[in-house]
């Protein structure tokens, strides 16, 4: 079998109250030594200038301005002109009193702006502390403060959250620059706080009036604090120095390298993850890297197909959800097909899978049927996708295959946090033997498994199971702040991920697990809960769903969010006329919910236990605004149960077999 990693460190057993822990491994590349890092890639300045120099009329920064009230194309600015706005931002930041180690706060969606505001962060030394643009003002209020927050560049409409009598952190900072523009109501309810307001453009011009040498930061200096939203309490700030970030792009480069197929300045990533989040913001330091460009989708994610058709991406990134709703949206055309081109279809899938098994590239594995069937598709992701990548969570491995077959792009699945900056794997191009994983470990890492005693996962057993433990150069240095958290989670100089994955045995890890989201039945079952929600989440009925159960009840229960135009042709074959929110409340819609789901469960082999047994229908989606999810949509857990605690009593009444331990 083929190896893809490096065993660099035998494993042990645990004696005396110490855990087991698995062997140490390394990416090939980096099987005796890590490889030196490169000498002109000092910091996250570094990775941009030279940008500069070498691309300066390459395509850049691109958004979609609104004309007549209508959408338009996109519009650039090259590298050359990001330069220039860089220096005279980095100059009025300066001009205003900030000072190297100055924590500067970046506040609304992602824009070119954003982009401009970082650079000009890293020209002066001044450490980048990105706000969410979807958290509500609570958690902004809690950033500032915590973060230490001096300026902040924000969006037109995230204006009226930092000057809200809640968010009483505000008060200690010095400016406020809007991405556009302030009205005159808004500025002097800044003024009135003593927060200085400036438009982009007054900005602009303060920092032409008084320009300031750049002071570019060192390897070991602070690049950004990105508070990651905890499913429970406040946010952890993540501290990430300039190697870290450096550490991955040099790391990328090496890791490519081993392809034929190469990144060039033609290729365009179309950019709607939240810049705040480390996947989005690694993504688009490497294709600052590169001098390849970097479009913004226009700002409303149910729109996004428009975006893709106008930008033509050559590369795209998401999360799980994104493409489940891609995968369902191509099943319902297929669905729709005559009889025929439907059979027709089937076949052309098996034939192409059956080759791309044999060894063979997603390219040359049927071009026949890639010309009679999937380049319709790839037509639905702008007609030039190269790459596709999925990280934030495990996505299902019949989504990945389908994605493989039909989008005619490679597909790989990623793993990694924002403690370990961004990608701590990534699956290999083509190889179908990582389906359903996220790859081996990246250059500049090492990882090994932990013993979970209570979860029953060895990493000495077959197969080897346990935490995932991080150590090397783009692991982070600290929580800000937070030395109590810190030592919890970095131990023995392992950073400990929360995460459980199987380790296959040619070094490809696989996740099929999260440490804290378990818990046990009555009967003493372990159940899996984001497990269980990853696989009940692909039943097409199912917009979203929430697994609950605990150690006094026998059954699970799940809130469901059905999809509304599945759920309205289901009501319109079965003679319901309702609106979707009364057809939400039907227990006939129920049974029907719950025999999908129960199909899934079959179709997955799930165990008897695993089986949910009583649904409640949400029809709006789960909400950040009232903190049931977080930016990323993970479930507030303890926040979800306060929310649907009547109805789940209700439910378990309602469940005649399940015996209520006192």
């Amino acid at each position: 079998m083929k190896s893809f990693a490096a065993k660099v460190e035998e494993g042990r057993e645990g004696t005396n109250g110490e855990l087991s822990v698995g062997p140490v491994y390394r990416n090939l590349l980096s099987k005796n030594e890590f490889p030196p890092l490169d000498p002109d890639l000092n910091s996250a300045w570094d990775i941009f200038s030279m940008a500069v120099k070498k691309y300066p009329k390459n395509r850049m920064l691109g958004w979609r301005e609104f004309v007549d009230g209508k959408i338009g194309p996109y519009v650039w600015k090259t590298y050359e002109e990001v330069y220039d706005e860089v220096l005279h931002i980095g100059a009025a930041l300066r001009a205003s009193g900030a000072e190297p180690g100055s924590r500067i706060g970046i506040y609304g969606a992602n824009c070119p702006q954003w982009i401009v505001a970082m650079e000009a962060c890293c020209a002066h030394s001044l450490i980048c502390v990105p706000l969410y643009d979807t958290l509500g003002p609570g958690a902004v209020n809690f950033v500032i403060d915590n973060g230490e927050v001096d300026f902040v560049f924000v969006q037109d409409k995230k204006v009226i959250h930092l000057l809200n009598p809640d968010c009483k952190s505000s008060q200690r900072l010095k400016a406020m620059v809007s991405f556009t523009s302030l009205t005159e109501k808004e500025k002097d309810k800044a003024i009135t706080i003593g927060i200085k307001p400036y438009s982009w453009e007054e900005f602009l011009h303060m920092g032409e009036e008084n320009p300031s040498n750049i002071l570019p930061p060192q390897p070991c200096n602070i690049c950004t604090i990105i508070y990651t939203s905890g499913t429970s309490g406040d946010p952890k700030g993540v501290v990430l120095a300039h190697e870290n970030i450096t550490a991955f792009v040099r790391g990328m480069d090496l890791f490519l390298e081993q392809f034929e197929e190469k990144m060039t300045v033609e290729d365009v990533y179309l950019s709607f993850l939240p810049l705040a989040h480390i996947l989005d913001r690694t993504i688009e330091e490497y294709f600052f890297h590169k001098g390849a460009s970097v479009g913004y989708y226009h700002g409303d994610l149910n729109a996004l197909a428009g975006d893709l058709m106008e930008l033509k991406p050559t590369f795209f990134a998401g999360v799980p959800r994104v493409f489940e709703k891609i995968h369902e949206g191509i099943k319902k055309s297929v669905e729709e097909l005559n009889p025929v081109r439907r059979t027709v279809f089937g076949m052309l899938y098996k034939y192409k899978l059956a080759w791309m098994n044999k060894g063979y590239k997603h390219s040359n594995a049927s071009p026949l049927a890639d010309l009679l069937a999937f380049r319709k598709v790839k037509a639905r992701l702008g007609g030039r996708i190269r790459l596709i990548i999925a990280g934030g969570a495990p996505l299902s491995s019949e989504v990945e295959e389908f994605l493989r077959v039909t989008s005619c792009a490679f597909v790989c699945q990623g793993y990694g946090l924002t403690e370990t900056c961004g990608s701590t794997t990534l699956a290999f191009l083509d190889e179908m033997c990582m389906l359903g994983t996220v790859g081996s470990v990246s250059v500049y890492n090492e990882i090994r498994l932990e013993e979970v005693p209570e979860m029953g996962y060895n990493p000495l057993g077959s197969p080897s199971c346990g935490e995932i433990c991080v150590r090397g150069k783009s692991v982070f240095t600290s929580y800000y702040k937070n030395p109590e958290l810190t030592r919890d989670a970095i131990r023995d100089g392992w950073f400990h991920t929360g995460d459980i994955a199987e380790l296959q045995p040619n070094g490809v890890v696989k996740i099929i697990d999260r440490k804290k989201n378990l818990i046990k039945l009555s009967q003493g079952e372990y159940i899996a809960l984001e497990h269980l929600e990853n696989v009940y989440g692909i039943t097409p009925i199912v917009e979203d769903v929430w697994v609950y159960g605990n150690s006094f009840r026998s059954a699970l229960v799940a809130v469901v969010v059905p999809n509304e135009e599945i759920t309205k042709k289901w009501a319109f074959s079965n003679g319901y006329m309702a609106p979707f929110l009364e057809l939400c409340s039907l227990d006939q819609f129920k049974k029907h919910v719950l025999s999908e789901l129960k199909m899934t469960a079959d179709r997955n082999k799930l165990k008897g236990f695993e089986y949910i047994k009583g649904v409640i229908l949400e029809p709006q989606p789960f909400d950040m605004e009232i903190d049931l999810v977080t930016s990323t949509m993970k479930k507030r857990r303890n926040n979800m149960l306060k929310y649907y605690q009547v109805e789940i009593d209700e439910v378990y009444r309602s469940l005649s077999g399940d015996k209520h331990k006192v």
